[in-house]
């Protein structure tokens, strides 16, 4: 999964935005190994939800987690141009 996700973020534009959708496990196993996190510490991530998100980011070639398990998403905003 991991490398996956690498091969995805490598292809894409500076600024683009990729989607991964996977099973919860195999997400959170990914983004552990892409965290830098040694194989022994499966698990220091909780489980992820049904219909969540996570987001990740890499800045000087460091993976970044900026969201985890999310689930709601912001209130909508009305303009005043209705």
């Amino acid at each position: 999964m991991s490398a996956a996700i690498t091969r995805l973020a490598d292809g894409l534009d500076a600024g683009a935005l990729g989607v991964v959708v996977s099973h919860g496990a195999a997400l959170r196993i990914g983004m552990e190994r892409l965290l830098g996190f040694p194989a022994e510490g499966i698990g220091v991530l909780g489980p992820l939800s049904n219909c969540a998100w996570s987001v990740l980011s890499v800045t000087g070639g460091r993976w970044r987690l900026l969201e985890y398990n999310a689930g709601t998403l912001p209130e909508p905003v009305i303009g005043d141009d209705r």
